[in-house]
């Protein structure tokens, strides 16, 4: 920019100088400098209770949103659609059940949300203070509170999906995962929208917004705040989640981070913790090993990503002892969960009630038994499944150079207890 702009002022022909900084300064209005993303991906929200009427966006019950027809006309309970004009894919009229579809809006069209009271819980005294929880598109959500409270809120706490590539968020209905070559553009796009409608609710005196992320998107993040909130001062805070370090590749880390959004008006004072230097008296949890969890959580996680590591684990509740490591159990077919009333047995069953798999093969898995390295969590009633501990390759190696002292064995399960 300002190599051009030195050139265009070495120009001698005054004329032929002003129109070269007229065009110039045409051309600087239309070009980004910083982040690049695209801004005009439509996103999409269905409406469930809406009857589809003539011009209506609609797309199929369970099918993409992406997916559209437009409304010509209804009758007999028939919708007659075309795709829309934009549309890519337009081409002859099709005639679709009205109870198949469902009325679907791009963001910026007008959808007139409400608010419907469910339920109140009241505890405490009548004068308040009262909370609210509002369970909604956070969109649309913000997007009403701003007719009440915009400019008025003091804090502001977004914690967005993390766009881990591990299928862990949707847009337009869709889950995005690490091979959609679109999915950091995806992600700039939906979370600018919410952004956005963040800024014209804080106060723009004493205003905070504080956003939680890990390392996938922090750099993006960041970029986006300083275009959005440009007269604000912002932070960037390290957050530690756990000191040993969680394995992210070649490297493990510690932390996640959080990037604060100072309003101009906001002042700090200082405290006495800097959160750095825990009590000593408490340095005892630090020298516990740790076991870690056998359900693998992150990216490759789901049955299908580790056929191999999907088998069960026979259990006898009573001793809660670990007594038999099953073989993997083929993709095509469906593992009988019948012993899970019982409580005889573990899956690999994640919070959301999919399939997952274990974090080691069953040879493996047989041979730190023996060695009573692995031992019986608590029984996790929203997994409807046991928790399954062990001691990992770290802690392995730890005990092979004397950092960890086995200091007994379990007389009823073999467990090992270390330090």
């Amino acid at each position: 920019m300002a190599a051009i702009d030195d050139l265009i002022a070495h120009i001698q022909d005054p004329r032929l100088r002003a129109d070269f900084e007229r065009e110039w300064a045409e051309a600087k209005k239309t070009r980004t400098f910083g982040l690049v993303f695209d801004r005009h991906l439509p996103e999409l929200v269905p409406i469930p209770r809406a009857r589809p009427r003539r011009g209506d966006l609609v797309a199929k019950k369970g099918g993409s949103l992406a997916d559209l027809w437009r409304v010509r006309r209804v009758a007999g309970g028939i919708a007659h659609v075309l795709r829309p004009e934009d549309s890519p894919a337009a081409g002859d009229p099709w005639e679709l059940p009205l109870d198949e579809l469902i009325v679907v809006r791009r963001f910026g069209e007008p959808i007139y949300p409400a608010l419907v009271p469910i339920d109140r819980v009241q505890n405490g005294p009548p004068a308040g203070p009262w909370h609210c929880l509002i369970e909604a598109d956070n969109f649309h959500a913000l997007q009403l509170l701003g007719y009440l409270y915009a400019g008025k809120v003091d804090c502001i706490y977004i914690d967005p999906p993390y766009n881990t590539g591990a299928r862990d968020w949707k847009y337009n209905n869709d889950y995005v995962d690490g091979n959609d070559a679109w999915r950091h553009s995806k992600w700039l796009a939906f979370i600018e929208k919410r952004l956005r409608l963040a800024q014209r609710l804080l106060n723009p005196d004493t205003g905070v917004l504080i956003v939680t992320i890990d390392e996938h998107e922090v750099h993006h993040l960041g970029m986006l705040l300083e275009a959005v909130f440009p007269n604000a001062n912002r932070q960037l805070v390290t957050i530690v989640i756990n000191q040993k370090g969680v394995a992210q590749g070649r490297l493990s880390r510690a932390e996640e981070y959080a990037l604060f959004c100072f309003n101009p008006g906001v002042t700090l004072a200082a405290h006495h913790d800097d959160l750095l230097s825990p009590d000593r008296a408490d340095a005892k949890r630090f020298q516990t090993p740790r076991w870690e969890r056998l359900l693998r959580g992150g990216t490759n996680s789901r049955r299908e990503d580790r056929p191999g590591l999907f088998f069960p684990i026979m259990v006898d509740p009573t001793q809660r002892k670990i007594m038999a490591i099953g073989d993997p159990l083929p993709l095509n077919q469906a593992p009988d969960l019948t012993g899970i009333a019982t409580r005889g047995i573990a899956w690999p069953l994640r919070t959301d009630g999919t399939l997952g798999n274990w974090r080691v093969s069953p040879p493996t898995l047989r041979d730190l038994l023996v060695k009573g390295y692995v031992k019986l969590g608590g029984f996790d009633e929203a997994r409807g499944t046991w928790t399954i501990l062990y001691l990992g390759r770290k802690a392995q190696n730890q005990i092979d150079a004397g950092v960890i002292e086995i200091s007994s064995h379990d007389a009823a399960t073999g467990e090992v207890a270390v330090r």
